[in-house]
């Protein structure tokens, strides 16, 4: 099996890690092993885990790290990392990597489902269980659909969308890629079909929703945060706004201290930083951008617990 896949960020991500050579590290969304494979060349004495849902994935990067003896492969939902490092025999990590973007295989596999661009089953499951795009679109009210596409996808034409959606599953069900991508572009206007292709939007509301993507995001980064050693480090890769708030507002509440009055001669709420920001968001430079183009709406956000 082929499972390509371009790291974005590899070189910012895998330097703020700040990797020590008998560290514990978790890549939490392995996929290609792309970011994996560069931590191991720092990581000689030290143990990296790592986790992906997806079965293709985890059977890549078995392939991939063979002949490494601290490399750990964990088929798992990254949300649930305090008790993957539990079973793996660890109390903490030095340091956490989760890339919250769609792999390039899971993009570029057309029976995957997950792109606009190729006519495959309407699926996008990471981890190929469980309630598939189908599902969602041929059997969710047309106010939940109209609500994720608002949510997840923020869509503009959520509505119209929704109800082409409802009208079309009436006469027969939506059960391919192609199917969708065309009935959204025939519910929006001209003007908008000419600026990119106007299913992007729903495409990712969908996939959000399939996989649970934004539904326990905030809970897993304090989750992920929780399990660093003190001076471990937690970087995280966002692809779009909603995903980057919800990481942004967190680590900036790691980072809040005593939140006593200025004029108070002396703290009393007793409450300190549990973490610092090391180093401003980075996105991705001109010559990754010209490299990948999907890297264009990347942004890295780093962490540092401190206590």
């Amino acid at each position: 099996m082929a499972f390509s896949h371009i790291p974005v960020l590899l070189h910012e991500t895998v330097d703020a890690l700040h990797i020590l050579p008998d560290g514990v590290y978790v890549d939490c969304t392995a996929g290609g092993g792309g970011h994996s494979a560069e931590i191991l060349k720092r990581l000689p004495n030290g143990t990296l885990i790592d986790i992906d849902r997806d079965p293709q994935a985890i059977e890549n990067l078995h392939h991939k790290f063979s002949a490494f003896g601290n490399v750990r492969i964990v088929q798992d939902n990254f949300f649930n990392i305090e008790s993957v490092l539990s079973r793996e025999g660890f109390s903490g990590a030095d340091g956490i990597l989760a890339d919250l973007g769609v792999s390039s295989h899971q993009l570029d596999t057309a029976e995957r489902g997950f792109s606009f661009h190729m006519d495959a089953p309407l699926d996008m499951r990471m981890s190929m269980q469980g309630m598939s795009a189908a599902d969602i679109v041929n059997t969710y009210s047309k106010a939940q659909l109209q609500k994720i596409l608002l949510t997840y996808g923020e869509e503009k034409f959520a509505p119209a969308i929704a109800a082409a959606i409802v009208r079309q599953r009436a006469i027969k069900p939506i059960e391919t890629t192609l199917e969708l991508a065309e009935l959204v572009k025939a519910s929006v206007p001209a003007a908008v079909r000419r600026d990119g292709h106007p299913a992007r939007k729903t495409f990712q509301a969908l996939r959000i929703e399939v996989n649970g993507e934004l539904e326990k995001l905030d809970e897993a980064v304090q989750s992920m945060f929780r399990s660093l050693n003190p001076g471990g480090r937690l970087c995280i890769i966002t692809f779009h706004s909603l995903e980057d708030r919800i990481v942004k507002k967190r680590f900036a509440q790691f980072c809040t201290g005593c939140t006593c009055p200025k004029d108070f001669p002396v703290c009393v709420c007793g409450k300190s930083a549990a973490g610092r920001l090391p180093m401003k968001a980075v996105s991705p430079a001109n010559q990754e951008l010209s490299e990948n183009n999907r890297s264009r709406s990347a942004k890295l956000r780093v962490i540092e617990k401190i206590k």
